[in-house]
């Protein structure tokens, strides 16, 4: 527990310092946003925000967990360790996409196929080494089973089809987040839920493991949970010290670095947690945009250039609706929290009821 708590105050401290700093040294530069001309013309008054603000949570994060281990003295576990990886290789991918917006002021950044190929690259190595890494009890941070509060009893995917699955859970959510990060602090807030929602189903499932003594019969058989909880406090706290300078007005975007990354660890936990499909309910802001996005394109194509909404991704049709942006932003939160609230109620329930 002390781990937990020295990641999350470090973290926060972090990137509350840190950002600061950034914010001065891109300005100092003119590495500011460039804005899409196909987006609502208020956002043009964002143009020239300091952006890549998602390297100082990655490396808030980073900094935060490997502090935490070395002043409780204990050991980097491999599921942590795996996490990391996946959250900073994707932050990798987002980092080229802004460096091409900005240095090359090609407002569109990495071509598509480039950074789907480059999700694709890390979501393999991630995969790959996640359902071969055994622990002493042949535990692997993965398992070959679909999940929703716990493995469904079924038979095993087959390797291959695992894998495209890990694929489809972390470019879905990777991408998720980054159609989300379109309203000053809209992601970053609600990643902080999400990630919160972590920090508490993992210490749950390290309390309750079957590996601890005196496990119940719903005991949880998952790998390294207590060490991913500390993983999960520091981006919870990361990403509160960058919302203070990401909230309206908002002073830094995170940028694809930082929206990749956010997203690629939410699968990540998803996936370590055996939690895969309660992620929809946890995440269900970022599903709702996801899926606004994937509506309006399939019925524009099918309908011959008609529009579900005025523009999608979901906040903009509130904004070309007249909303405050702020309002927009709030009331996203408000449903983003009653999202995870209902995910946790149902994790718990679970347990309770033993169904």
């Amino acid at each position: 527990m002390k781990a937990i708590l020295i990641a999350g105050a470090l973290s926060l401290l972090g990137t509350l310092i840190g950002t600061r700093f950034a914010i001065s040294v891109l300005v100092k530069h003119g590495y500011g946003q460039l804005i899409r001309d196909d987006g609502p013309t208020s956002h043009h008054t964002k143009r020239g925000t300091p952006t890549m603000g998602g390297l100082v949570i990655i490396a808030s994060v980073l900094v935060a967990y490997f502090v935490a281990k070395l002043a409780t003295q204990t050991e980097p576990s491999a599921s942590a360790l795996l996490l990391l990886f996946l959250f900073a290789g994707l932050g990798v991918i987002g980092f080229l996409d802004d460096f091409i917006k900005v240095f090359k002021q090609r407002n569109l950044g990495l071509r598509s196929k480039a950074k789907f190929f480059g999700q694709i690259l890390v979501g393999l190595v991630f995969a790959w080494l996640a359902i071969r890494m055994e622990d002493d009890t042949g535990q692997t941070p993965i398992t070959h089973f679909i999940s929703f509060t716990r493995d469904f009893n079924g038979p095993e995917l087959p390797t291959a089809l695992l894998v495209i699955w890990v694929l489809l859970l972390i470019a879905g959510t990777s991408n998720g987040v980054n159609l989300t990060d379109g309203l000053d602090g809209l992601a970053t807030g609600a990643s902080v839920m999400v990630f919160g929602a972590f920090v508490i189903i993992n210490i749950w499932q390290s309390n309750q493991n079957c590996s601890a003594i005196n496990a119940g019969p719903k005991c949880y058989e998952v790998r390294d949970p207590l060490d991913l909880a500390v993983v999960a406090a520091a981006l919870t706290g990361a990403c509160f010290g960058f919302l203070w300078w990401n909230a309206s007005p908002a002073k830094i975007f995170m940028g694809d670095t930082g929206s990749l990354s956010l997203g690629g660890a939410m699968a990540g936990f998803a996936l370590m947690t055996r939690t895969e499909l309660l992620l929809v309910v946890i995440g269900g802001l970022f599903v709702a945009i996801t899926a606004s996005v994937i509506l309006q394109v399939g019925f524009f194509k099918l309908s011959g250039g008609r529009r579900i909404f005025r523009m999608a991704p979901l906040q903009h049709h509130f904004e070309l609706l007249g909303w405050d942006e702020i309002t927009i932003v709030v009331r996203f939160w408000i449903i983003s929290g009653l999202c995870v609230a209902a995910g946790l109620g149902i994790f718990y329930a679970e347990w309770v009821t033993g169904a």
